[in-house]
């Protein structure tokens, strides 16, 4: 295993694309396909471009919101693009974009885009810290302030519903 150096990467270092063309089995009797098999892949795919990242073992510790834009249909190609958008200690957001293609015609369709947080792990399973990104472009930056606040927002949250609890 490659030790984790904690010298900075860039976004483009952990990209990872997944491609998978939809089979009947993944689907319901309309012929759209389960959208629990299209969270699946993105988890998937948002894992390792964390992997990627962080040279460590990766746990999904939160998704944001999944709206589907479109279906996605049998014999359809479904690509999955996964981006690191984001990295704190030892926490990382990966932003995925999911699209759907006709193999046939080229014509392809923006489904969603998620935001899934992962933790990496060390040989014995607790928190690593994870390397910096480098920001090179206006579009890096941004998507990094973006990151930066849904974490906040994610930890606000958090925090509020440990209250909750505790008050019960």
């Amino acid at each position: 295993m490659m030790p984790n150096s904690l010298s900075g990467k860039k976004p483009q270092t952990s990209k990872v694309t997944l491609s998978q063309i939809m089979q009947p089995d993944q689907a319901n009797l309309h012929g759209n396909v389960h959208g629990g098999w299209i969270m699946k892949l993105v988890d998937e795919a948002g894992g390792l471009a964390c992997i990627r990242h962080a040279q460590h073992r990766v746990v999904t510790v939160a998704v944001d919101q999944f709206t589907f834009k479109h279906p996605i249909k049998i014999g359809d190609l479904v690509v999955f693009e996964a981006e690191v958008s984001y990295v704190g200690h030892t926490s990382m957001e990966v932003e995925v974009n999911v699209f759907a293609e006709n193999p046939i015609t080229c014509q392809r369709w923006h489904t969603n885009t998620a935001y899934l947080v992962y933790v990496a792990l060390d040989e014995r399973g607790k928190p690593t810290r994870v390397p910096p990104l480098i920001l090179e472009t206006d579009e890096e930056k941004q998507r990094f302030e973006d990151g930066k606040a849904r974490q906040a927002h994610r930890l606000a949250q958090a925090k509020k519903g440990s209250h909750r609890k505790a008050e019960k």
